[in-house]
């Protein structure tokens, strides 16, 4: 038997256009000053952890290199080259008795006392004076291990130096001047590698927050 054609589909017939729900209009618009403030905060906790990440720079590299010191020798005649630079290592030298300056750090009983070579001022040091021993009584060393780094990279945990230095009446940094940290290790420098990756997360997170919270919402109805 021949198959028996199909029936013809019915019209469909559109009704009128449905009218809004009054509920949803009683509603209150969107937060838009919020969202706003939500995404400046936002911007702002980005730049402020970039902006760290970047100063910190040098500390990270720093936690990585040899734990063996490269001897310099004697500071006097001692000239640092690039490949020294932010690296860990062992001199000796006589700290300048001018041009030298004390300074503490919040959170710390320590003293610091920051001078230069005598002989060389090209060449600064940045020695740890222990709690209570500031004063006649305590005798600077003559040997020295720690980083050595160019002045214009000290990093953040040393900014403002030069500064203070001008304050204090020291004079200014030489063109091309160093500091030894006197007993900073890269081991003594892990803590820079945990608050980086930190603040790598904080950028991270909050770069992708506002990609998300900037595209616009389509209508998928």
């Amino acid at each position: 038997m021949p198959d028996a054609p199909l029936p013809a589909p019915l019209p469909v017939e559109m009704g009128p256009p449905t009218k809004a729900d009054p509920e949803l209009l009683a509603l209150p618009a969107p937060p838009r000053h919020e969202r706003r403030l939500t995404l400046a905060l936002m911007v702002l906790v980005a730049l402020c952890s970039g902006w760290l990440l970047w100063l910190l720079r040098g500390e990270m590299q720093y936690a990585f290199s040899p734990s063996s010191p490269i001897e310099l020798g004697d500071l006097v005649q001692a000239t640092p080259s690039g490949e020294q630079a932010n690296r860990y290592v062992r001199a000796s030298g006589l700290l300048a008795a001018t041009r030298t300056i004390r300074y503490e750090r919040p959170m710390e009983g320590d003293s610091f006392r920051l001078a230069p070579i005598a002989g060389n001022p090209r060449v600064w040091v940045e020695i740890r004076v222990p709690e209570g021993m500031e004063g006649p009584k305590f005798a600077p060393p003559t040997s020295f291990v720690g980083r050595l780094v160019p002045f214009h990279e000290v990093g953040i945990r040393h900014r403002g130096l030069e500064t203070s230095l001008s304050r204090a009446g020291a004079g200014a940094i030489p063109e091309g001047a160093w500091l030894l940290i006197d007993g900073s290790s890269p081991r003594a420098s892990r803590w820079s590698v945990a608050l980086g990756a930190l603040l790598a997360y904080f950028l991270a997170w909050n770069c992708f927050g506002l990609v998300q919270l900037s595209r616009k919402v389509r209508d998928t109805a």
